[in-house]
């Protein structure tokens, strides 16, 4: 196995890390502490995005779909989900709630991706998608859907409310999971593509978060919201073998996204630790972990744990990017990170004890933001149990 990055995805991560240190941590303890107000300052940003993403396909685009070249060496893809991983990894060493609320750059752009066809990809090429999946009383069981879509000749009628939706309130679309008939289960959840301003869509509320407090996350209803059938992403039609499967695709491409995320607020905290404690703490990486100081052999496990990361992201987004199915590793790469990335930024917090501790430095923001990312797009439990599926063979009425 080939572990190092190529030339062009280098050039990508540092390109991204730049930007963090020029843009996004300047402003992240300002949004921080402004909680709901809309950072202007990623407009600039988010145009520069569009110019590097021109031509390209998204993240959450398919092998049969990414117009990147093959590797001449490796004979390999490295298309758009392992450049998204990349630039995530590196906008997410600046300020991960930045990130979240970047435009056009939303989880339901990946979505959009995964499973929008061809005309749709083209009409909504631009746009700023939320995804809204999580619903009052249904916890991590993306199956328990209650929201309905009933139709009425061309169009869909939506009823039900959303909870828990990042960018709700300033997205231009809201990608919403809903049911087509609840007594059929979950073969016949489709998701629907409702832009905003369609009648009968009504954000209620924004959450006031422990952290990614620069994003916002919204509830929305929807009562009699009506959306032509032409905004239903896959296939409209309801197949018991493979209905599910079309929007938990979506998945299989949005969980490496966020491990990217969780790796690059992990390296962060790793970074600004070492800086912290250099001038008493020796990093000899020759030396064996049991003749070197308490703080420095922490130090080193942290880095391991976050080097095994961020491999099994990188091997989910190639997967991905390789038409390979990736369920469970994309899984693996969440449930990794995400854990990996709360003990991480918790452990450089106590590492500098005071100063990790006070708003002075960013890591005790970390370490609050580190926790979404280990909840949301599937908590830890629920990846654990998506791996022992696959690996037992098991479906999810036989492993609970």
């Amino acid at each position: 196995m080939y572990l190092e990055l190529p030339k062009k995805l280098k050039v990508l991560g540092d390109m991204a890390t730049n930007l963090s240190v020029e843009m996004l941590r300047p402003i992240s303890r300002k949004y921080d502490l402004a909680e709901h107000e809309y950072p202007k300052e990623l407009d600039l940003v988010a145009s520069m995005l569009d110019g590097m993403n021109d031509g390209e396909g998204g993240a959450g685009v398919g092998a049969d779909q990414s117009k990147q070249k093959k590797d001449e060496n490796a004979g390999v893809r490295n298309g758009a989900n392992m450049a998204a991983c990349v630039g995530i990894q590196g906008f997410c060493w600046g300020d991960v709630g930045l990130l979240l609320t970047l435009p056009r750059q939303g989880l339901g752009n990946a979505a959009i991706g995964a499973v929008a066809n061809a005309e749709q990809s083209k009409r909504f090429q631009g746009k700023w998608a939320a995804m809204a999946i999580t619903e009052p009383g249904t916890g991590s069981d993306s199956a328990n859907i209650s929201t309905t879509a009933k139709q009425d000749g061309d169009y869909y009628v939506l009823n039900g409310e959303k909870i828990y939706v990042t960018a709700g309130s300033r997205a231009d679309i809201i990608v919403v999971w809903a049911t087509l008939d609840k007594s059929i289960g979950r073969a016949a959840i489709k998701s629907f593509a409702v832009e905003r301003g369609t009648p009968g869509m009504e954000v209620t509320r924004l959450e006031h978060k422990l952290g990614i407090k620069a994003s916002d996350t919204a509830a929305i209803s929807f009562t009699d919201c009506r959306v032509h059938k032409s905004n239903l992403l896959g296939n409209p039609e309801i197949d018991t073998k493979k209905g599910f499967g079309g929007v938990m695709q979506t998945f299989d491409n949005t969980r490496p996204l966020v491990a990217a995320m969780a790796v690059g607020v992990a390296k962060a905290a790793l970074d600004r630790t070492k800086e912290l404690l250099q001038e008493h703490t020796l990093l000899d990486y020759s030396a064996p972990i049991n003749s070197v100081s308490s703080a420095a052999a922490e130090i080193y496990r942290m880095e391991a744990d976050w080097e095994a990361a961020r491999l099994l992201t990188l091997q989910a987004a190639w997967m991905a990017d390789n038409g390979k199915p990736n369920s469970m590793e994309a899984s693996m790469a969440k449930a990794k990170a995400g854990r990996s990335c709360n003990a991480i930024t918790l452990k450089c917090v106590e590492l500098c004890a005071g100063l990790g501790y006070g708003e002075d430095e960013l890591l005790e923001k970390w370490c609050r933001d580190s926790k979404i990312l280990d909840i949301f797009e599937g908590t830890q439990q629920i990846q654990q149990l998506i791996v022992a599926r696959r690996l037992l063979n098991l479906s999810s009425a036989e492993l609970k």
